[in-house]
């Protein structure tokens, strides 16, 4: 049933996003059939959400840019279990080739390093990461 609850957020992530998407396909590089999006669930340990939030707030979406990650945006469920503990969010790159080599320099970043170790002093923030791939229909508003 969570699963099911997952995947229902995700449709609202994606049809929320539409309009801002379709400003950026516009103005991306590569054609809008070759950009790849990325949607990713992280489940935190028990009371870590906010200390994520800071994560990413403080350091972690300076370092996507840095990198070449496009935020489309970040979600957290609005009620249930859900709400307490899980973080979804919309990224985009240019095409699976760009996502792998932006995936890998980010994670090898020193700053992103000494910023996610400086946050779990107290403990690990993420118990589980989802991640999945999507590429925008014919008929989608983002393309």
């Amino acid at each position: 049933m969570r699963t099911l609850t997952c995947i229902s957020v995700l449709l609202g992530i994606f049809a929320a996003g539409a309009a801002l998407c379709s400003r950026q396909a516009a103005a991306a590089d590569a054609p809008a059939g070759d950009k790849v999006y990325e949607a990713r669930i992280y489940k935190c340990n028990p009371g870590k959400l906010e200390a994520l939030h800071a994560r990413f707030r403080d350091h972690t979406c300076q370092l996507f840019k840095k990198h070449g990650i496009e935020v489309i945006g970040f979600w957290t469920p609005t009620d249930g279990e859900e709400a307490k503990d899980t973080l979804m969010y919309l990224l985009a790159f240019p095409s699976v080739e760009a996502q792998k080599k932006a995936w890998a320099a980010f994670k090898d970043d020193p700053q992103w390093i000494k910023a996610k170790a400086d946050s779990e002093k107290e403990g690990v923030l993420v118990k589980e990461v989802k991640s999945k791939n999507l590429r925008a229909t014919d008929y989608s508003p983002i393309r």
